[in-house]
């Protein structure tokens, strides 16, 4: 088996082989576009490691044929092994190869390219929220600084609210065109959110997953989404409790002989499912007795342990979640409860 290790660069590779004995044979660079062709020429059989970057999606695609393995590396993990003091792409490659040929590679799961590009879709559609929101924090502030008040039951994001505010009188014609392009920008991104949202009903309403996500009192199909998204393969979790990690749930833990202290959770992976788990852990609290149950024994009356039970609560979910992909079982309830979702 000969070990390939390459570190990836937008123009231009550098490929370090290794024999069966872990001896460098064959050290080049090449173009990125003439990657496969070169790695085509090389003796085989091959397993190929490179560390994770933007595109390594669309990489693996393209090594994957090539190779018995390819292992793509966790970049975080790969700085606590080689900090140091001298690093070059040519030696970056060695060092991969090396890594590989002694199984010692910390790598990635790479999900297919169509939960790729779902996991993209939501994380547009988390941006486009957040540039709206901001849109309408300007709205407030451009009133607010001319003293401008909005009549009483009207609600700005309204029809009758935006109507409002388009024929409202600001002391300058400055003020008036500045309203006149916030107002352009909130009717373009509401314009985009509607695609992108239909899109992901779309795929959601297709994915058997999801709708097995959402029969738990509180979550809906935007947190639904997002944890099937990330999840992908259950399978590739060995125990419920490693998804808590994945998702970066569980605390720090600096332990040491009899010493042993947790802190703040990792906040690892992405944080886009953290927040939806924490709305979705509000809801379920509120409409199920066994997740009002876990989030009141580790709140224990305790004013100062709310924020840590319901990251707790938050942590249960999800791995309650991983349960139920992994054995298509619904949600249980342990008493009627209001079914609508959050």
């Amino acid at each position: 088996m000969f070990t390939i290790g390459i570190d990836v660069h937008y123009r231009t590779s550098n490929v370090c082989i290794l024999d069966a004995r872990g001896k460098r044979i064959k050290e080049a660079r090449v173009k990125s576009s003439q990657l496969v062709d070169f790695l085509q020429k090389q003796p085989a059989p091959r397993q190929i490691c490179y560390e994770a970057s933007l595109g390594y999606g669309a990489c693996y695609d393209r090594l994957a044929p090539l190779a018995e393995r390819v292992a793509v590396a966790h970049p975080g993990q790969l700085r606590l092994i080689f900090r140091s003091k001298r690093k070059n792409d040519r030696v970056d490659a060695r060092k991969l190869a090396m890594l590989l040929f002694m199984d010692e590679v910390p790598t990635i799961y790479v999900p297919s390219i169509d939960y790729r590009t779902w996991r993209k879709l939501i994380e547009m559609r988390e941006r486009r929220v957040a540039d709206r929101t901001r849109t309408k924090n300007r709205l407030r502030g451009l009133l607010r600084g001319h003293g401008v008040a909005a009549p009483n039951r009207i609600h700005l994001w309204t029809r009758k609210g935006l109507a409002w505010l388009r024929e409202v009188t600001l002391p300058t014609p400055d003020a008036g065109l500045e309203r006149d392009l916030l107002l352009d920008d909130l009717a373009r991104q509401n314009a985009t959110l509607e695609r992108v949202e239909d899109r992901l009903k779309e795929i959601a309403d297709s994915h058997p997953g999801v709708h097995l996500l959402r029969t738990i009192p509180g979550v809906g199909i935007r947190t639904a989404e997002a944890v099937m998204a990330y999840i992908a393969d259950p399978k590739r979790f060995r125990r419920s409790r490693q998804v808590g990690c994945y998702f970066g749930l569980v605390p720090c833990q600096d332990q040491s002989a009899d010493r042993d202290r947790l802190g703040h959770i990792t906040r690892e992976g992405p944080g886009t499912v953290r927040r939806l788990l924490v709305e979705a852990s509000w809801q379920a609290i509120r409409r199920d007795a066994r997740v009002r149950s876990f989030f009141e024994r580790v709140h224990r009356n305790d004013p100062r342990r709310k924020k840590i039970a319901l990251v707790a609560t938050a942590h249960y979910l999800v791995r309650c979640m991983h349960a139920m992909l992994s054995t298509g079982e619904c949600w249980r309830e342990t008493e009627p409860v209001n079914q609508a979702a959050a």
